[in-house]
């Protein structure tokens, strides 16, 4: 479950590194996003070559959640931190690779380029 100000960690390498949200877009009865949802955050540390930078509002898309999230089969399925990747408006991603564990529910939001890219499909 990810809420406004929520702290995200960067699971690509776009250059971000902690993200705070900011806004979820198209949410007027719901106040919480959780796994393949687009939120927009703000940037709240990054490295100095990367694509964006401090204060930059970017577009991100939810990977991983502490809250774990339940499956078709009765299954669960959690992470132990709440991360997201870059993603322009049109849905492409920013970065070249993807950092740790992604669920399969990715793939059925649509986005299929994330899930190629990612060494772990959970």
């Amino acid at each position: 479950m990810i809420q406004l100000r929520t702290i995200l960690t960067s699971a690509d390498n776009s250059g971000a590194k902690k993200m705070r949200v900011i806004g979820l877009p198209g949410f007027s009865k719901r106040h919480t996003a959780s796994i393949g949802d687009v939120v927009k955050a703000s940037v709240l540390r990054a490295t100095p070559t990367g694509q964006v930078k401090k204060g930059d509002k970017v577009n991100v898309l939810i990977i991983r959640t502490r809250k774990e999230i339940r499956r078709k089969d009765g299954s669960y399925v959690r992470f132990g931190d709440n991360a997201g990747v870059l993603i322009n408006k049109t849905g492409v991603l920013l970065g070249s690779r993807i950092f740790g564990p992604v669920p399969h529910e990715i793939k059925r939001a649509g986005h299929e380029q994330i899930v190629s890219l990612a060494k772990e499909v959970v």
